[in-house]
């Protein structure tokens, strides 16, 4: 371990209030211990200067109004820094504008500094995978000179956060595939706008695709290639081919929906380590990027409470951020209905879904006519637990936001919290999205689709009428208590376990699924 001369720098220590964390799932441990020399990395989150009430503002906040009023201070990021210096340890990035500090130090140094032990375990992942992982249990501690200053410390433990939110029926299941550009013209996305002079980040934690893929997916459309950056996080970087059944999906699934309706747009793929600090830094650079996302598509998730405090938090305010700066954020609400995979039979809702800064986006099962557009019907998601359930419900751990209080979000548990989702597409891989994939073409489902086709959406929106952030109270405010709103068609059968399709909002597709052009109006008009 660490000579004791050090505590002279370190003045005793506080615990670190929501950092306590449990077992991963099924955690076996290694025989391999982690030696205590062995490097290790983790992301510092430090408090804001003032407040960030996203739903007061009016308008944007620039980048510099942004840092100098809820970045973190800039004498906070020494005094962090200057004591972790002291201590040995190496301070890899400092970003005051997201309050993000990034460090690295040996396992001892760390594990000491913040009163943990880090171990070697496989467990199960969130797609129930054995994979191995570092793992913490219990609280973290801080020293006593940064009591209240970090509000987070995130990727000591690494096991995988989030898992992705496709589906692909088996193909004898498969009874339409429609392109995006027919979901465009069967939801009535408005033209000509393309998503021209806008731009939409895609979040990945994993997998990768190569530009060949896309441009015979692309051509095959009569569609130009779009413009598309990679960004590497945290040391994670674009990889394609290394698991073509899995995370290569998501990342091809997302860009081939977000570039086919939204041909205009530019699209950046971040890349980052799925794990807490990963999925947080990920979204803190693409809210902070310079243009600011008109756009930010999320397709990855886990039930909100199979998170710590601290990371759920960390999350919720990156996106915080987004919103601030005029970003929208679209969410995919989970494929595996009201109870989100837990076993204690109760309902449970998936974050970052149920993030009150998020555009929550639930499934249907479609069924159109993809030449002429006309819809013979619209339903809930359900194909049962094995083929998947849009998910949905009533958030435990966000309060009920004040632009969802007229939509008629039930009481759950004696809680009246965020209600998920907020809108709906297509996502039932029987009804699914036409892609391709390592050079296969496959149909896909999954909430997944829904959060880049509602991407390309708000890029078009935006492009036509201006800017739409916050755009959360603005789609409750186009609806009438108990009504559909304008701009939206109302799902009204189906259900996702607990909770059934009604008139109005439901916990199943939200206030319901886009009618662009009528959307389009509707927000000029409310101007």
């Amino acid at each position: 371990m660490h000579s004791h001369t050090m505590h002279s720098n370190f003045g005793g220590t506080v615990p670190l209030e929501g950092s306590a964390r449990l077992k991963a799932r099924d955690a076996t441990s290694h025989r391999t211990v982690l030696d205590d020399d062995s490097p290790v990395s983790a992301t510092l989150i430090l408090r804001r200067r003032l407040p960030l009430r996203v739903e007061r503002l009016r308008v944007a906040l620039t980048a510099d109004e942004f840092a100098h009023s809820h970045g973190a201070d800039p004498a906070d990021v020494a005094l962090v820094t200057d004591t972790l210096r002291g201590l040995g340890v190496d301070v890899i990035e400092e970003v005051a504008a997201q309050r993000r500090v990034r460090i690295s130090g040996t396992v001892g140094l760390l594990g000491w500094i913040f009163g943990t032990t880090l171990e070697m375990v496989t467990s199960r992942d969130p797609d129930g995978r054995r994979v191995s992982h570092r793992q913490r249990t219990g609280i973290l501690r801080l020293p006593a000179a940064l009591d209240g200053v970090i509000v987070a410390v995130l990727g000591l433990d690494d096991r995988p956060q989030a898992h992705v939110q496709f589906r692909v029926a088996p193909s004898a299941a498969v009874r339409f595939s429609y392109t995006p550009p027919q979901l465009g013209e069967i939801y009535e996305f408005p033209s000509p706008a393309t998503g021209a002079g806008q731009m939409i980040a895609l979040i990945e934690l994993g997998g990768g695709y190569s530009p060949a893929d896309l441009d015979a997916y692309f051509s095959s459309l009569g569609l130009a290639m779009p413009a598309i950056t990679s960004v590497g996080i945290d040391g994670a970087e674009n990889q394609p081919g290394q698991n073509p059944n899995g995370t290569d999906v998501e990342v091809l699934l997302d860009i081939e929906v977000a570039g086919a309706l939204a041909p205009g747009a530019a699209l950046t793929v971040y890349f980052a380590p799925n794990t807490d600090a990963g999925f947080v830094d990920a979204v803190s650079q693409a809210a902070h990027a310079t243009p600011t996302p008109t756009a930010i598509s999320i397709s990855w998730g886990q039930s909100e409470d199979d998170w710590t405090q601290q990371a759920r938090t960390a999350l919720d305010e990156a996106l915080a951020d987004a919103v601030a700066l005029g970003a929208t954020v679209t969410v995919a609400a989970g494929d595996n209905g009201s109870a989100d995979q837990s076993t204690d039979g109760r309902a449970h809702v998936d974050f970052p879904a149920s993030s009150p800064h998020a555009l929550s986006c639930g499934g249907t099962t479609l069924d159109a006519d993809a030449t002429s557009g006309a819809i013979y019907s619209e339903t809930v998601w359900n194909d049962g637990p094995a083929q998947g359930v849009t998910g949905g419900g009533v958030s435990d751990r966000f309060d009920l936001p004040a632009w969802q209080a007229r939509a008629g979000v039930p009481t759950v548990n004696g809680f009246r919290g965020r209600g998920v989702p907020d809108v709906a597409a297509d996502a039932d891989p029987e009804t699914g999205y036409w892609v391709r994939v390592d050079g296969r073409e496959l149909t896909i489902g999954g909430t997944s689709a829904a959060a880049p086709l509602w991407a390309a959406l708000i890029a078009r929106l935006v492009e036509a009428a201006g800017p739409l952030s916050p755009v959360l109270p603005k789609f409750y405010g186009l609806a009438a208590a108990g009504g559909a709103p304008n701009g939206f068609r109302d799902i009204t059968s189906g259900d996702n376990g607990a909770y059934r399709a009604e008139p109005g909002w439901d916990a199943c597709t939200g206030l319901g699924v886009p009618n662009g052009i009528a959307l389009l109006k509707a927000v000029q008009t409310t101007r």
